[in-house]
């Protein structure tokens, strides 16, 4: 279940941007670094980032129940729930402490599972105005077959990235992450989603809130180029 309890803010409480991430332990010791990289890449534009830890992280981010790949931690089918409390309770939070309330977009973020999980929410709601997706498990077990059957996410903006050593893995779950997020931007450009897909150097360890603040700072200068 994830903590509303804890959520940190970083930027601007006055922005109208606002970027909801689901992180873990790892990621909010990284968090500071993240917005101090995004607030460069963002050359100055005006921004706020709600953290909000999960705390299952194998349970609380996924859509379905599948067998463990690495470990013995096997998956969930939490995603809803999640979603539900994000929605609800955590926004409603987040919100109070802005003093932008009404007018705010809303984007949702997210690293690894946190990543699959911000591509499935999009498919759920229209609430979000973009998906930052750095390095998403998209490799996850029938998550590919979920997607080509849902259709057009209900969002006009994803951004897909993967570091180029992520493949290469002897884990043969793991290693179809290439091919998935490959077929991944084929289906959002079918559909017509403003979509890109960057690649990293290294495995999906190297640097996670730099290419999660890079996702960031695509979405925020998309938006600013379509209302130039």
């Amino acid at each position: 279940m994830i903590d509303t309890s804890g959520i940190r803010l970083f930027g601007d409480r006055s922005a109208t941007d606002l970027f909801l991430q689901l992180a873990d332990e790892h990621d909010m010791e990284l968090m500071g670094s993240q917005a101090e990289a995004l607030e460069k890449m963002a050359c100055g534009g005006r921004w706020c980032l709600a953290a909000v830890t999960a705390g299952d992280w194998f349970h609380d981010l996924t859509p379905w129940s599948a067998p463990a790949v690495f470990g013995k931690n096997s998956f969930g089918d939490g995603a809803a729930e999640t979603l539900m409390r994000l929605k609800g309770e955590a926004l409603a939070k987040i919100t109070d402490r802005l003093e932008t309330k009404e007018s705010v977009r809303v984007y949702i973020a997210g690293y690894s599972l946190a990543g699959l999980f911000a591509l499935w929410a999009s498919y759920q709601t229209d609430m979000f105005s973009g998906v930052a997706a750095a390095s998403p498990s998209v490799w996850y077990p029938g998550w590919i077959s979920y997607a080509e059957a849902a259709g057009r996410p209900l969002t006009s903006a994803v951004y897909l990235s993967l570091g180029d050593r992520e493949e290469k893995t002897r884990n043969p779950a793991m290693a179809a992450v290439g091919d998935a997020i490959r077929r991944q931007k084929e289906l959002l450009d079918a559909a017509n989603v403003d979509c890109a897909l960057e690649w990293n150097r290294g495995n999906h360890f190297v640097d996670s809130h730099l290419r999660t603040a890079r996702a960031m700072a695509w979405l925020l200068g998309r938006r600013k180029k379509t209302e130039a």
